[in-house]
C-alpha cells in the first residue's frame, strides 16, 4: 500500500516536470488571453484620424519645344529696271544714299516695247519746240522729238513699256504733273535697255530698295536672271 502511494506521488512529479520543460514549442497556450492580447493597451481609432493615403507625385510632363521661327533666305543679287540709256543716270543716282559701291553694276538688253505714252505730232518742228517747253514748264524732262519720216514725225514721246499696264501708269502721273495732251498707244520696236543690278542683297536692304522703286513708276526689282 505504501508503495503503490509512493509511485503515484512519482508519476505526478515526472507529469509535472515534462508539461513544463519537455512540451513541444507549438503545443496550445494554456491561457492565450492573458498573454496574447491585452484588452486595456487596445484604442479605437475613427475613420478620420486616420493618415492620409500617399499621393503618387504628379509627373510633370516637359513642355513642347517651340518651333524655330523661319528664317528668310537672303537674296544674292537683285536688279532694278528696265531704263532707257537716257533714264540709267537718274536711277543710279537715286541709288547713291545706299552707298553701294563696287555692288551696283550694270545689265544692258534689247526689249521689245509694245506700248508708248506720246503727245500726238505738232505739224511742224516749231510746233514740236513750243510744245516741249510747255513740258518743262510742268517738271516733264524726260521725253524726246520724233524725227524720223513717217505718221508720228514731230510727235513727243513721253515713254516706251513693255505692257500697256506700265504705260498706263506713266500717264497716270504725267496726268498729275499737269499733262492733258499725253495719251497711250501701241507702238513695237527695239530699244536698248539697262537694268540696275544690286549684289549682296539682304533684307534690309531689300526692304530700301522697294523704296526707291516706288518712285519711278514703270519699273519693277526682281531677282537677277
Amino acid at each position: 500500500m505504501r508503495t503503490a502511494f509512493l509511485v503515484l506521488v512519482l508519476a505526478n512529479l515526472g507529469f509535472l516536470a515534462w508539461s513544463r520543460y519537455g512540451a513541444p514549442a507549438d503545443a496550445a497556450d494554456p491561457a492565450p488571453p492573458a498573454r496574447q492580447i491585452e484588452p486595456e493597451k487596445l484604442k479605437l481609432i475613427s475613420p478620420g484620424a486616420l493618415p492620409p493615403a500617399p499621393v503618387a507625385a504628379a509627373v510633370k510632363k516637359p513642355a513642347p519645344a517651340s518651333a524655330p521661327a523661319p528664317v528668310s533666305p537672303a537674296v544674292s543679287c537683285m536688279e532694278w529696271g528696265s531704263f532707257t540709256l537716257a533714264d540709267a543716270p537718274r536711277a543710279e543716282q537715286a541709288l547713291e544714299p545706299l552707298g553701294l559701291g563696287a555692288r551696283l553694276a550694270q545689265r544692258r538688253t534689247e526689249e521689245v516695247a509694245g506700248w508708248w505714252v506720246f503727245i500726238p505730232p505738232q505739224g511742224s518742228r516749231q510746233a514740236a519746240i513750243r510744245k516741249a517747253s510747255e513740258l518743262k514748264a510742268l517738271g516733264v524732262n524726260e521725253y524726246f522729238i520724233v524725227q524720223e519720216e513717217g505718221e508720228y514725225r514731230w510727235a513727243l514721246s513721253l515713254g516706251v513699256f513693255r505692257n500697256e499696264e506700265s504705260a498706263q501708269a506713266r500717264l497716270a502721273a504725267l496726268r498729275g504733273q499737269g499733262v492733258r495732251t499725253a495719251r497711250v498707244g501701241p507702238r513695237e520696236t527695239v530699244v536698248p535697255k539697262v537694268w540696275l543690278q544690286v549684289k549682296s542683297v539682304d533684307a534690309p536692304l531689300q526692304a530700301r530698295l522697294k523704296d526707291i522703286v516706288r518712285q519711278i513708276d514703270g519699273t519693277e526689282l526682281k531677282d537677277c536672271p
